[in-house]
Formats: structure tokens, C-alpha cells, sequence
């Protein structure tokens, strides 16, 4: 696979070996207090401790991940649109299992990811389905292996397809984007940029999870407004079983008045 260095922490590949992780040093991740470590996906597989997880999560949602966790453990999602199947997220595992799998149910036609902290190893991704990356141009910086396969988008939405749009809410990181799915009565995966709680009727904004940073009202009241023109009912998150089954809009639209509320 690949010797390059991977962050054990946040999963993040890097072009060529370093003392730091910059994602972990910024504000919103953080270095463990035993240091900061690294392997690779040569390593990974070598030691053969890890596996790929791959389960449906939704109807036409299949999760893939990393058993056991892995970094900061969260799983992609393959989209069976019907405009092809696409990626949404990424993870740092990459075997021949995964690509086997994927290949069978007809490959990807494209990955974008939620924010940095996903970027993991997606270049590797992007070579083995032969697809481009898409990414916010606000995230640029965060990078951790620049390649020809990565496309950067600009301003607020960005159509992928006649049924998947991206939109960048700028919560979390300023790229923060969210992918809605028009399919059926519609669907929001949403990584941890619009995150998923255990009370599932309501639904949370931060600018640092770890380090419970809480995000900035007018940036919630912005991804409040941005996401009222979507329909979808649905929301899926960023780990496995993170799903708001039903009234996912009603939902948001209530939770960042509940923010605002709170933190004004």
C-alpha cells in the first residue's frame, strides 16, 4: 500500500515523514499527553490487527470502517445514488477487502469529505477507484499530501450530480461542508459539521469537539439559513448507528434556535 506517515491520532497521511501533525496542534484536535505518534498502511496491514468493518446504514447507505477504531474512529459512507455510487468521508484503513468490495458494487465515481479531520488517507483512496477528491478551497492549508487527484470547490454550494450537492455551512473548520442526497424524501450526511448526538431530537455545533470550543452563533445561524432550502428527513453522522431517522430538517431548524438561545 503505502509507507507514508499516517498520525495515529487523527488519521492524517502526510507526503513525507515529520516531527508534527499540524491538524493535532491546532486548537480544535490535540497532540495525547504520551506524544505524538505514527505509523503507516504498510504498517497497518503488516500487523494485521486491523480489518475493514463494512455494514448498511441506511437504505442505499453502506458504512465502512475500521475495526479496531482507529484514529478518531469515524466511518465513511458509500452513496448508491443514482448517479453513481460516491464517497462521503473518509477513513485512514485502506485494504484489498475494502477495494474488493466496493469494486464489486460498481466502484465511485468521486470522494468528498466533510473536514480536515476526515482527510485521513484519501489520496490513497482516490488512486485505487482512479476519482477525483472534491474539497473546499477554504481548507487548503490543512493538506496533508497535495495531489492532482484533489479538486477544489469554492462559495457556498457545489452540485456534484443531479442528486448530490455539497454545501459549505463553514461550521467546524471554514470548509465545512455538509452532503445532501436527493433521494426519496431526501437525506443530510453531515460528518460532525452539523453533529449527531445521543438525544436524537436535537442536534449539535462546535468548533472543537475534544477541547469543547463551542461554535460561533453567527456561523450557526448561517448553516441554519443555508440548509433551509434543503428537504431531507433523514441525517447520518459521523460514527456508526449516528442517524436521525426522520425530521432531520425540523431538527436542525430547532436545534440552532436552541444554540442561539443558549450561547446569546
Amino acid at each position: 500500500m503505502s509507507p507514508l506517515p499516517i498520525c495515529v491520532t487523527c488519521g492524517t497521511q502526510y507526503a513525507a515523514a515529520r516531527e508534527d501533525c499540524p491538524i493535532c496542534e491546532d486548537e480544535r484536535q490535540y497532540v495525547p499527553a504520551s506524544g505524538q505518534r505514527w505509523t503507516s498502511l504498510d504498517e497497518m496491514r503488516a500487523s494485521g490487527e486491523y480489518a475493514a468493518r463494512i455494514e448498511e446504514e441506511g437504505p442505499g447507505l453502506l458504512g465502512i470502517g475500521t475495526q479496531p477504531r482507529f484514529a478518531i474512529g469515524e466511518r465513511a459512507l458509500l452513496v448508491r445514488a443514482a448517479s453513481g455510487n460516491f464517497l462521503w468521508d473518509c477513513v485512514a484503513y485502506l485494504d484489498d477487502e475494502i477495494v474488493r468490495r466496493v469494486t464489486e458494487l460498481g466502484g465511485i465515481t468521486g470522494v468528498a469529505i466533510s473536514h480536515p479531520h476526515y482527510y485521513t488517507t484519501m489520496v490513497e483512496w482516490a488512486r485505487a477507484f482512479d476519482v477525483p477528491i472534491h474539497l473546499h478551497e477554504s481548507d487548503r492549508e490543512w493538506v496533508g499530501r497535495p495531489d492532482p487527484a484533489i479538486e477544489y470547490w469554492s462559495g457556498r454550494t457545489h452540485r456534484l450530480a443531479d442528486d448530490l450537492t455539497l454545501v459549505n455551512l463553514g461550521v467546524h473548520f471554514a470548509g465545512g461542508t455538509v452532503l445532501h442526497w436527493n433521494h426519496g424524501k431526501g437525506a443530510l450526511l453531515s460528518g460532525d459539521i452539523v453533529q449527531v448526538i445521543p438525544d436524537r431530537k436535537f442536534v449539535a455545533f462546535m468548533y472543537s469537539y475534544p477541547n469543547l470550543i463551542p461554535e460561533r452563533p453567527e456561523i450557526v445561524q448561517r448553516a441554519g439559513e443555508l440548509l433551509e432550502p434543503y428537504e431531507f428527513d433523514a441525517i447520518y453522522g459521523a460514527w456508526w448507528d449516528s442517524t436521525i431517522p426522520a425530521d432531520g430538517h425540523d431538527i436542525v431548524r430547532r436545534s440552532v434556535k436552541r444554540y442561539l438561545e443558549h450561547v446569546r
